[in-house]
C-alpha cells in the first residue's frame, strides 16, 4: 500500500516544505540564489561565491544553501550542494536527502531516508516532522500522529517541528519551508 500511495503522491501537487532548520520563517534569498552560479554558495566572510565543495565553507553554510535552494524550487542544485557535505551520512544529511528526494518525486526513497535518519537519531524531530508531513499528504493521518507523539516525547513541544505537523494533521495543509 505504501508504494501505491508514494506513487500517487509523486504525481500529485505537493505542498511539501523545504528542508531546513527548526526555523519558523522561510529562508530569505541571498546571493546564493540571486547571483552565484550553479554549484556555488555565497560566503558572507569573503563576500564572494565559492564552489560548494571548497574548503572555505562549513557544512552549516552548505545546509543554509540547501534550504534556500530547495525553498526556491531548485532541488537539483540543492542536491548537488548536499552531496558536498563533509560530515558524511549523518541523521541531519539524511533528513535533507529525504526532503529533496520526495520533492523530486522519489517519494519511496525519501521515506527510506527519513526512516534511516530517525533510526540513527530517534530524537531527530525535524525528520519526524518532515516524515509526518509526507504521511499527511499520503492520507496516512494515524501514522503522522505517531510521528507527532514522538516529537512531543523527544522534547519538541512548542517547536516549529511540532507546530507544523500538528497544523498539517488538523488542516491537511503542509508548509512550503
Amino acid at each position: 500500500m505504501r508504494v501505491f500511495l508514494a506513487a500517487a503522491l509523486a504525481f500529485a501537487p505537493a505542498f511539501a516544505f523545504a528542508a531546513g532548520s527548526d526555523d519558523s520563517e522561510p529562508p530569505k534569498p541571498t546571493e546564493t540564489t540571486t547571483e552565484c552560479a550553479r554549484g556555488e554558495v555565497w560566503d558572507e566572510k569573503t563576500r564572494t561565491c565559492i564552489k560548494a565543495e571548497g574548503a572555505g565553507l562549513t557544512d552549516d553554510q552548505r545546509f543554509g544553501a540547501v534550504r534556500e535552494l530547495a525553498y526556491a524550487g531548485r532541488p537539483a542544485e540543492a542536491f548537488a550542494i548536499l552531496a558536498t557535505m563533509t560530515e558524511g551520512e549523518t541523521a541531519r544529511v539524511l533528513t535533507y536527502q529525504g526532503f529533496l528526494l520526495r520533492q523530486t518525486g522519489r517519494v519511496e526513497d525519501g521515506i527510506a531516508a527519513y526512516e534511516r535518519a530517525i533510526a540513527m537519531d530517534p530524537a531527530n524531530i525535524l525528520a519526524r516532522s518532515y516524515y509526518g508531513q509526507l504521511l499527511v499528504q499520503m492520507n496516512e493521518t494515524a501514522l503522522a500522529e505517531v510521528q507527532l507523539a514522538a516529537i512531543i516525547d523527544h522534547g519538541g513541544v512548542g517547536t516549529w517541528a511540532e507546530r507544523s505537523l500538528k497544523t498539517a494533521i488538523e488542516t491537511g495543509t503542509t508548509y512550503a519551508y
